[in-house]
């Protein structure tokens, strides 16, 4: 479960980004709060736009960061990206320091912070692949997960609490300086041991990588399933925050659920690192629709945190092996520009559903739309069904007559044109005369 660690770029690297991440769910939570209460009058539509703003950059800019991450040494791309967020953390906490933020300076710097994560998470996802061997990606990857969650399970609680004790402001400061830590681990990491990686230099940039998802429909229903996850499933900070308020739960009751949502979604990214399958993807889609309707039905803020367990479980299984699933069966030259497109689908879907799920949460109660939220889930996994039971893939198991199982895609690698070399030709001889089978034809038989 943890071989990747016997890589000690990977080390550094996991180190870091634990140290950043927590910063980064901190924050997260602050910018949510301060739209809500004190941006504005409980507005969650206000919040879906911020939500709308932040991540629908990576939707538009995804033609530009897939080119560059493929382009581009990563490790570089990612002290610039980093570097640049550092900045912005601090701008926004010095505005709140000084009570001068608004609601509209605020969309501006979600659209910011959602421009430079455009290009920082394409890079950040395929530089994993340069620090571990081929093999251990899929480990690496979930790893990285859960990594990413055990942040999100400190982060909020933390954020939360900093939020009442000390200020808003001083919580995006607090995350600037996190960032170091990803900045340090990023300068550390031994160069000479990072693996080379093939670049595709010829001309197609994205349609290329569109073309590559489209002809592969195994990567089509993951995408399209990630979509729907994304879209309508994964407006947490609406469905917490607004759940949150109708409980009489204040900022650390918010920041709590959040941290309670990450121990279901610590447990997913582990078990996920040992799973690579597409089949996982389609079972836990329609896992996390139970858990959303179980969870919308719950009369009690504790019974309600409990539920969050199992939806932060299969949201992040779900992820987590769509994203290994991704990289391990992607050819490696086109690995950016297909992680870009992914990243585009998960981020770039929430401009459509947060601004929809903040609506509903406004008019109908921020139960209707977590319901909205696990419809989605049912509608991911009949659509995987459907294509499990049509592709052809779905056959008896060898070693057992009451078992199926499913044909899964093996990674391959693509062979550039360029690189493709005719054979030199081998002189006629009578030993190939006698093995190489020769077709004759009668005399009234025409040559074709």
């Amino acid at each position: 479960m943890f071989r990747s660690f016997a890589n000690i770029n990977y080390r550094i690297w996991f180190a870091g980004a634990l140290v950043s991440n927590i910063g980064g769910w901190m924050q997260a939570t602050a910018q949510d709060w301060v739209v809500l209460t004190e941006l504005t009058d409980n507005d969650a539509a206000a919040m879906g736009v911020t939500m709308a703003l932040q991540f629908g950059p990576p939707l538009v800019l995804v033609s530009l960061t897939g080119w560059v991450a493929d382009r581009f040494e990563r490790r570089r791309i990612l002290l610039a990206t980093q570097t640049s967020l550092l900045l912005l953390a601090i701008a926004v906490g010095v505005l709140l320091l000084n009570d001068v933020m608004t609601l509209p300076m605020m969309f501006g710097f979600a659209a910011a912070f959602g421009v430079v994560n455009a290009f920082d998470a394409p890079a950040r996802q395929a530089f994993v692949s340069d620090m571990v061997s081929s093999g251990d990606t899929s480990n690496a990857v979930a790893l990285n997960s859960a990594s990413f969650n055990l942040a999100r399970m400190i982060g909020p609680a933390v954020g939360g609490l900093l939020i009442v004790a000390i200020g808003s402001g001083w919580v995006f400061i607090a995350n600037a300086v996190t960032f170091l830590a990803m900045l340090i681990a990023l300068l550390m990491l031994r160069t000479g041991q990072l693996a080379p990686r093939p670049k595709n230099r010829r001309p197609g940039g994205l349609a290329e990588g569109f073309r590559y998802v489209w002809g592969r429909s195994d990567l089509r229903v993951v995408f399209v399933t990630v979509f729907l996850i994304g879209a309508f499933g994964m407006n947490f900070p609406i469905f917490a925050s607004t759940m949150a308020l109708e409980f009489g739960a204040g900022a650390d009751g918010y920041g709590i659920l959040s941290s309670v949502l990450a121990i279901g979604s610590l447990a997913g990214a582990l078990l996920a690192a040992r799973r690579d399958r597409v089949r996982v993807v389609i079972f836990a889609a329609g896992g996390f629709g139970i858990a959303a309707f179980v969870s919308a039905a719950m009369p009690t803020y504790v019974s309600y945190a409990v539920t969050l367990t199992f939806t932060g479980f299969m949201i992040v299984t779900l992820l987590t092996t769509a994203n290994g699933y991704v990289q391990m069966t992607t050819a490696p030259a086109l690995r950016g520009r297909v992680l870009a497109l992914y990243m585009a689908v998960i981020m770039g879907s929430t401009p459509v559903g947060a601004p929809i799920a903040g609506w509903v949460a406004d008019t109908f109660g921020p139960r209707s739309a977590i319901m909205l939220g696990g419809t989605a889930g049912f509608v991911a996994c009949a659509i995987g069904a459907i294509w499990v039971f049509t592709s052809g893939r779905l056959h008896r198991a060898e070693n057992s007559r009451f078992l199926m199982t499913l044909d899964e895609t093996r990674p391959l690698d693509v062979i550039e044109a360029e690189a493709v070399r005719r054979p030199e030709p081998v002189e006629f001889s009578d030993e190939a005369a006698i093995t190489t089978p020769i077709r004759t034809t009668r005399d009234d038989e025409p040559i074709r």
